[in-house]
């Protein structure tokens, strides 16, 4: 079987039966063809049966030559024994070449965050007297009481939010279903917003979308990367501010004032607790930082 045949199948299997994202498989894609590309120049290896662990090993090995992170490293190698698993799953192949192949150590990274007034600043920068200031601060708000994904940000649907009930719809990694709490302000823009903005944005046309553009579209990923961004400028935080990052911040936000580690996890949507416990570390990291600098005998 040939590199592309092989390759197009797994993305294939990882669409319709996993349900992954376009972004997630794009990136897939992205890192498979690099090792297929590598194996064409190096020794003219065009189908997956005749890839040996050599090969693996020196791929990754060439990525490090080219200055590529221990990380960026280690999820090529996952894509790749993802791959290989699969194809040996369906009996297309008999040995898993990758399967021995160890992967480059990476060092735990703390996600960066906002403080409490920073996060307070960026909430309080747009206009809500007008239209697209509402809307704006209406998905800032919404962003930072619920810690979505951006890409479940955008996704929803005027009918995921459930504002008597506090709480909305959220559809994350594998379409798996979950419900988060709404706060009451982010309950209170949000109402807002369907009674006096997203009409007028919209006119006359008709969209399910919760957060829709002047053209009458649903709000796109680059789209409020932009608006968030604008607005990062003018509350004057200096930091590189993403959405992943307000989601980062509600996850630690919530811990520090004593949120249960396991209902942190359901709301963020992670399958394994592990990843969640990352925030645990920022929480304890601030308290150290708080005891040596005010504690008179630290």
């Amino acid at each position: 079987m040939t590199f592309d045949d092989a390759i197009e199948l797994y993305l294939t299997h990882l669409k319709v039966e996993r349900g992954l994202s376009p972004n997630t498989l794009e990136n897939y894609g992205r890192d498979l063809f690099k090792l297929r590309d590598y194996c064409m120049k190096s020794e003219k290896i065009d189908s997956v049966e005749n890839v040996r662990e050599g090969n693996i090993v020196e791929f990754v090995m060439s990525l490090a030559k080219n200055h590529l992170s221990v990380r960026t490293q280690a999820r090529n190698l996952v894509a790749i024994r993802n791959l290989f698993k699969y194809l040996l799953k369906e009996r297309l192949l008999e040995k898993d070449p990758s399967a021995l192949v160890t992967p480059p150590k990476i060092g735990r990274r703390l996600p960066e965050t906002l403080t409490l007034n920073e996060v307070e600043a960026l909430l309080n920068t747009p206009d809500k007297s007008t239209t697209l200031g509402l809307r704006d601060g209406a998905m800032i708000e919404t962003l930072y009481a619920t810690g979505l994904r951006v890409s479940e940000l955008v996704s929803l649907r005027t009918h995921d939010v459930d504002l008597q009930l506090g709480a909305l719809k959220a559809f994350g990694k594998g379409k798996k279903q979950r419900f988060i709490p709404i706060g009451r302000a982010a309950c209170e823009i949000l109402e807002q917003y369907l009674k006096l903005s997203r009409p007028t944005i919209l006119k006359d046309r008709v969209s399910d979308g919760l957060f829709v553009t002047g053209r009458g579209k649903t709000m796109t990923r680059q789209g409020f990367w932009k608006i968030l961004k604008k607005y990062t400028l003018k509350a004057g935080i200096n930091k590189n501010i993403s959405p992943h990052k307000l989601r980062h911040s509600f996850a630690t936000h919530l811990l520090e004032r004593g949120a249960d580690l396991r209902a942190v996890q359901e709301m963020l949507g992670h399958a394994d607790v592990s990843t969640t416990e990352i925030y645990t570390h920022i929480t304890q990291a601030r308290l150290r930082q708080m005891y040596s600098s005010h504690h008179p005998r630290a």
